[in-house]
């Protein structure tokens, strides 16, 4: 893979985790008060089953039960826990909550996949984890103990996803799209009934909750979780993981220009450091160029080389005398 492809691919994930820190967002000034469980059921399943409708394509074998994992996983667990922190913390101390996400790939990864720890990863995940540290955290910050344990969850439970779909990969005929609606379907079954029982309907939807729905399940499911699993599959495990940094960057910057957030210097200092933590990671995951076999040895060139053999006819030779 060639560093532009790399280069690509990782922009192109980026998208996923940067439109999922808008979550937090829309979270607090869209969506009803205090339903995690409604809001994380109406992101998945409307998505899921639309991916089903358009690709037509169903588990079969294990892959009923590995999609029923993968979708606990990366949706139903994630998205429930991401919303319950989204409803207890700030936006960006939630999203430094779940910065831990590449230090438990980084463990997952050795421990599933045989990938070797290196130290310039676990200095990226010190880097990136300063570098959300300060673009988030001041003087004001809350910090909730369920809040933070349901942040911390969360990340554990997606990181875990990212492995074990890493580890099965893809079964053979099976698009992209696909496998992304078995994991959305999956993760909003699970979600559906649990948010019926427990939380019920609200008494009454707006026409912002209906749009905060809509932008949840349409960006910030479909199309977000297409990307992030395409990555998932062309990029390394670890590298995808460091590009959920794109979250606190993405929920400061909309902090900045639709609350009316300050950055100050020392944000920007962090957001470099997780953009550094970021580019560190993505350019390890780039193979060494092969080396060019080597040019084969000529032979040393005669003196007569060049030179065009004659052949006497037998014509020749009786007319010079047999010889």
């Amino acid at each position: 893979m060639s560093g532009h492809r790399v280069a690509f691919d990782s922009l192109l994930t980026a998208l996923a985790p940067a439109v999922w820190g808008s979550t937090y967002l829309v979270t607090t000034e869209f969506l009803p008060p205090d339903r995690p469980l409604l809001a994380a059921a109406v992101r998945a399943l409307p998505a899921g089953l639309v991916l089903l409708a358009i690709t037509r394509v169903l588990p079969s074998g294990v892959w009923w039960w590995r999609s029923l994992v993968l979708g606990t996983l990366n949706i139903g667990v994630f998205l429930y826990l991401l919303f319950v922190a989204a409803y207890l913390l700030p936006g960006g101390i939630a999203a430094l909550v779940m910065s831990v996400q590449p230090v438990v790939v980084l463990l997952l990864g050795a421990a599933l996949l045989g990938t070797r720890i290196r130290l310039v990863h676990v200095l990226a995940c010190l880097l990136g984890a300063a570098g959300v540290g300060l673009l988030v955290v001041g003087p004001e910050a809350a910090l909730n103990p369920l809040g933070i344990a349901a942040g911390l969850a969360a990340a554990a439970s997606m990181a875990t996803g990212m492995v074990l779909t890493k580890r099965w990969g893809r079964p053979k005929g099976v698009g992209v799209l696909a496998m992304t609606g078995w994991q959305l379907t999956a993760g909003g079954l699970l979600l559906a009934p649990a948010a019926l029982l427990v939380e019920g309907l609200p008494a009454h939807v707006t026409g912002t909750n209906l749009a905060g729905f809509a932008y949840l399940g349409i960006v910030g499911a479909l199309i977000s979780y297409a990307l992030w699993f395409r990555g998932l599959e062309r990029l390394p495990a670890l590298a995808v993981s460091f590009l959920s940094f794109a979250s606190p960057l993405a929920a400061t910057v909309l902090g900045f220009a639709v609350l009316g957030e300050v950055l100050t210097p020392i944000q920007l200092l962090g957001a470099l450091s997780a953009v550094a933590a970021v580019v560190l990671v993505q350019v390890t995951a780039i193979p060494p160029a092969p080396t060019a076999p080597a040019a084969p040895e000529r032979e040393p060139e005669r003196a007569d080389a060049g030179l065009t053999p004659v052949t006497v006819s037998g014509e020749a030779r009786h007319a010079a005398g047999g010889r």
